[in-house]
């Protein structure tokens, strides 16, 4: 399948499985007893955004370019698409616009020293970068300590590189670290799918991609889904195997390392102020601090008293 072929079957896709969620009562129209299908027709579709039925079905075929931006954010608010599904479709479209030049190879881009030093500037809270094919390109020690089960983990020795997405879905370890892993393999496949609008070309990715769907059955439940994550925060509940269940705040934000390069995030875990999980946290911390104790940054002993436990 070549590009414009696979843009194509990610439209369809994914416009079919938006309009299949919504009923014609939440559309505010008459429901009859006679569907066929989940959600709504494609002609309810076409009049609740102001077009043809003939046009709406030529678009969810995947005939998206040259479509105004207009007319997208129509079928995005008949579709009741929320912020980052939108930006997914606008991605897609200029995905299927004509190149003028063969989209070049993105060069892989380093963590700066600026950047080194700003999470090295934080000592309680987990903080690292990562870029879209969620490979992690840095890290803080606190960061390094806590999520110790991914950077040990037999994918990331041999690649030399952490990446979450495989840490999750082919690494069993996961599924003990990451507490609620169900909502953690939703979340990765959606950061994911976000990433696969914004860099269709990008074959490092696609190479991902294929090798969690061969890989993982879940993997490939969560990517049929066609759900789209972009920005996120929330609490995760991790069960370290040194300072055993911890309950965290985190917060994504963006950030921009080079004119040309691929997106990149920073990721920012805490807990809350005056909790066990902070005690415990400041504890892992104190293993990586000079003098600190033994494989602090890497994998610290079995804690023989936890805070709070």
């Amino acid at each position: 399948m070549d590009h414009s072929d696979d843009n194509r079957a990610q439209i369809r896709d994914f416009l079919t499985s938006r309009r299949a969620r919504i009923t014609p009562e939440q559309a505010g129209m008459a429901a009859s007893s006679r569907r066929r299908v989940p959600g709504l027709r494609r002609e309810e579709v076409a009049v609740l955004a102001g077009v043809s039925t003939e046009w709406y079905t030529r678009l969810e075929k995947g005939h998206i370019a040259g479509v105004s931006e207009d007319v997208l954010d129509a079928v995005a608010r008949a579709l009741r698409l929320d912020t980052d599904e939108r930006t997914y479709l606008f991605d897609l479209a200029r995905a299927a616009r004509p190149a003028r030049h063969a989209p070049a190879r993105r060069k892989e881009v380093a963590a700066p020293p600026r950047v080194e030093w700003l999470l090295d500037s934080m000592t309680l809270s987990a903080a690292y970068v990562r870029d879209g094919r969620m490979d992690v390109i840095a890290s803080n020690a606190l960061a390094r300590a806590l999520f110790a089960p991914l950077f040990e983990s037999p994918a990331t020795k041999e690649r030399g590189r952490a990446n979450i997405a495989r840490f999750i879905f082919l690494d069993p370890a996961a599924r003990d670290f990451y507490v609620d892993w169900d909502r953690a393999a939703v979340v990765t496949a959606a950061l994911l799918r976000a990433q696969a609008g914004r860099e269709p070309h990008d074959p490092v990715l696609r190479e991902l991609i294929g090798e969690l769907s061969t890989m993982s059955a879940v993997f490939r439940t969560h990517w049929a889904a066609h759900d789209v994550l972009i920005h996120h925060h929330g609490t995760k509940e991790l069960r370290h195997p040194a300072i055993g269940d911890v309950e965290l705040t985190y917060q994504s934000v963006d950030l921009r390392l080079s004119d040309r390069g691929t997106p990149h995030d920073m990721t920012f875990y805490t807990a809350e102020p005056g909790t066990p999980d902070e005690e415990r946290l400041r504890l892992l911390a104190s293993w990586g601090a000079p003098g600190g104790g033994e494989g602090a940054a890497g994998s610290p002993g079995k804690a023989t008293a936890s805070p709070g436990a």
